[in-house]
């Protein structure tokens, strides 16, 4: 049976992907096909999501035009050049392979047309930060494809494939910053008496409420940030010590850091 979207591997993010597509209604779980090598994931991954999981990833390509690439940038040409006899100038295939430059991709894969992509784990609730560049061939009804898949999950922005390791460094690798954040402020809660689970929630809102804030109003971080810090204030005191402590350069330096990893990957993609 013909698919509408297939999945090359479907590890965390292609499984955060499929739940967030499934749950907007953009593709029923009908319409999802996907491979995996692991038959305890594929298990799962049917039994949760109610979609067909193979083992061989060439019954994708047979099942559908639009497949999103989700393997290991190290797997990248492996899986290619197994799949390559199945693949035509009908295929287009979004790559969220960390690092791995649409170039690379064309050579391995010449007839079909690529988008690479870095979305984030947070499209599973809807809340992805993502960013997409187009291969030589890609055209404009595939771009607004991708798209689609990417702002059902969230937001969407199409950049030069050059930014794109600074996009993994920010946001694809940004989640995990965040995390340790919400988890540190949620231990100095309970370090004060909060219970640990009054503690986590409060911290965790206190995230969204900031980040939602400066999307919704379009203000620079730095100006909310003055609005709280009062003369002599308890705000002004506890910003003295994250500055103190490096706070912002060891976030800049983490960026930085998963940027550059991500163009490392790319090369040995």
């Amino acid at each position: 049976m013909a698919k509408k979207i297939g999945f090359i591997g479907a590890g965390n993010m292609a499984e955060a992907l499929m739940k967030g597509i499934i749950s907007t209604g953009l593709y029923a779980a009908g319409d999802i096909t996907a491979s995996e090598i692991y038959e305890k994931r594929r298990k799962y991954i049917a039994d949760t999501l109610g979609i067909d999981v193979h083992e061989n990833n060439i019954k994708v390509a047979e099942d559908t035009k639009f497949i999103v690439l989700a393997v290991k940038p190290q797997q990248v040409k492996e899986v290619l050049t197994q799949m390559k006899g199945s693949l035509t100038k009908d295929h287009l295939i979004m790559s969220i392979a960390a690092g791995v430059t649409t170039a690379t991709l064309e050579s391995n894969v010449p007839a079909c047309r690529f988008v690479r992509v870095m979305p984030n784990q947070p499209c599973m609730v809807l809340a992805s930060a993502s960013a997409f560049s187009r291969g030589s061939k890609a055209t404009d009804d595939d771009c607004a494809a991708v798209d689609r898949v990417l702002k059902a999950v969230g937001i969407s922005y199409e950049v030069k494939e050059e930014l794109l390791d600074a996009v993994t460094g920010l946001s694809g690798s940004g989640p995990a910053y965040a995390y340790m954040i919400i988890e540190a402020l949620a231990d100095g809660g309970v370090l004060m008496g909060l219970p640990r689970d009054v503690s986590t929630r409060l911290a965790a809102q206190t995230l969204l409420g900031a980040a939602k804030t400066i999307l919704e109003t379009g203000e620079q971080p730095g100006k909310m940030k003055d609005i709280i810090c009062s003369p002599g204030g308890t705000t002004i005191e506890a910003v003295k010590i994250l500055e103190d402590c490096g706070l912002r350069s060891s976030l800049i330096n983490a960026v930085e850091a998963a940027a550059t990893r991500s163009k490392e990957l790319g090369k040995n993609g």
